[in-house]
């Protein structure tokens, strides 16, 4: 099947909507990772240990658990536009209120209300994104998004060091600080999307309607080939086994998404024991820095040949094999393969989505997206108190690193298992302007075209 569209209408989705997602996504993450380079300091103010850190990192995925696939779901009644707004304000608020714990029991409880506020956002994007780029753009545009996300820790990590700095300002902790400035931001941009966001292509001013018809009409063409159609209900969608085996791929790669982000200041922290917060920082951001090149590519090269499958499961598997060399390897050798490991880890990112969103489409694609987004969350509540466990039981984090490695390979394996022969159905429409400007796709090829 080849479908065209005009070459203003891609522009027009690349500027109108993948900057405000990056947006969006890169404060989410702010706020949902800080904690992170928080602890440097907070830690020893609340008298916490490695695993009481690990429980309070946790406790997080238990309301995002509970509430992922409900948000999903009420997400496609009242309209992407309301509820991720919606959404923003609320973990804004509550990311600030942050600043003013005094005991554990406090970080718990907000932890609690933070992933209750922020279930159903990341899921929500990646279904949105999925109304509105066909499936030979799909890959590149799943890859912007998803810079917002490793964006944050490349910002945010040496921005969180930077503001940890502020040690005493008006009598004020620097992590207390660091909770305050960043959850402000959620907040406006959350008013921001209120105004900005447009549900549908029929209801966007920026395009014309002949536009809009043509972009539905190659969209409604392309769910035709899905593997569970928009007839499909819901609860049946989300217990087949194509839509579990996703959710255990996305689970093993979250090993490292999840727990290395989190624990990655501290980890680096025993790597350089004598390093500051505003080094330790900056040494965290690099891996994730080297995460947007990987995804970039990796997803280019996806929607240029229309391959899925080796372009998600290989990079998993040598990410795992980084990863396991790490704990054996001099210092200085161990920091480039854990920048390897993140960033090839997040590389098979946007092709997930990609293919996930070209296997499942209507309700069906919004609640199966939440579910396979939810089981990956076990990762984050249970690897952080392991993790934590593991360092003060042993003194360093190498055992998790090993357990990272397994997972990463074995999810790996796996993907390559559940994808072989997968193809994107569509072959690249035309994303070249007259002025030669490059859009999120590019001109078909022979490879490309290839069925």
């Amino acid at each position: 099947m080849s479908t065209t569209l005009a070459p203003s209408t891609l522009r027009k989705l690349n500027l109108k909507i993948i900057p405000l997602v990056i947006i969006c996504y890169f404060i989410a993450n702010l706020d949902k990772t800080n904690i992170s380079i928080a602890a440097l300091d907070m830690n020893a103010d609340l008298g916490m240990t490695a695993t009481m850190f690990g429980v309070g990192v946790s406790v997080f995925y238990i309301t995002y658990l509970i509430f992922e696939v409900p948000s999903n779901l009420l997400m496609t009644k009242v309209g992407p536009r309301i509820w991720i707004a919606r959404i923003m304000i609320s973990w804004g608020l509550v990311s600030s209120l942050m600043c003013l714990v005094q005991a554990p029991w406090q970080l718990y409880t907000l932890r609690l209300l933070l992933g209750a506020a922020e279930a159903g956002f990341a899921p929500g994007i990646i279904y949105y994104l999925s109304q509105w780029f066909p499936q030979a753009n799909r890959a590149r545009a799943m890859s912007f998004f998803y810079m917002g996300s490793v964006g944050a820790s490349v910002v945010g990590l040496p921005l969180g060091g930077a503001i940890l700095n502020l040690q005493g300002f008006l009598g004020v902790s620097g992590w207390r600080w660091l909770f305050l400035i960043e959850g402000i931001p959620a907040v406006a941009l959350g008013i921001i999307v209120l105004f900005v966001m447009r549900d549908t292509p029929h209801k966007a001013p920026w395009l014309s309607r002949s536009e809009a018809d043509d972009l539905v009409a190659v969209l409604d063409a392309e769910r035709g080939t899905a593997t569970i159609g928009a007839h499909v209900p819901w609860y049946k969608a989300i217990a087949n086994r194509t839509v579990l085996g996703l959710s255990l791929v996305w689970l093993f790669q979250a090993f490292c998404t999840i727990g290395v982000t989190l624990f990655m200041p501290l980890i680096l922290k025993g790597l350089v024991p004598d390093s500051g917060s505003v080094l330790v920082g900056v040494l965290s951001a690099v891996p994730f820095l080297a995460a947007i090149f990987f995804m970039h590519f990796n997803g280019r090269s996806s929607d240029r040949t229309g391959e899925r499958s080796k372009h998600l499961a290989l990079p998993l598997i040598a990410a795992g094999v980084c990863m396991a060399l790490a704990p054996y390897s001099p210092a200085a050798v161990a920091y480039v393969l854990l920048i390897l490991a993140v960033g090839l880890t997040f590389a098979l990112t946007p092709v997930f989505w990609a293919v996930t969103t070209e296997k499942i489409v209507g309700v069906a694609a919004a609640a199966s997206i939440a579910v396979i987004n939810t089981v990956a969350q076990f990762a984050g509540l249970g690897l952080p108190p392991v993790l934590g466990a593991i360092k003060d039981s042993t003194g360093n984090y190498n055992g998790g690193l090993l357990l990272i490695a397994a997972a990463l390979i074995l999810g790996g394996v796996l993907g390559l298992l559940i994808t072989r022969n997968h193809r994107s159905h569509n072959q690249p429409t035309v994303l070249v302007g007259p002025d030669g400007t490059e859009l999120l796709g590019e001109p078909a090829t022979d490879e490309a075209s290839k069925p």
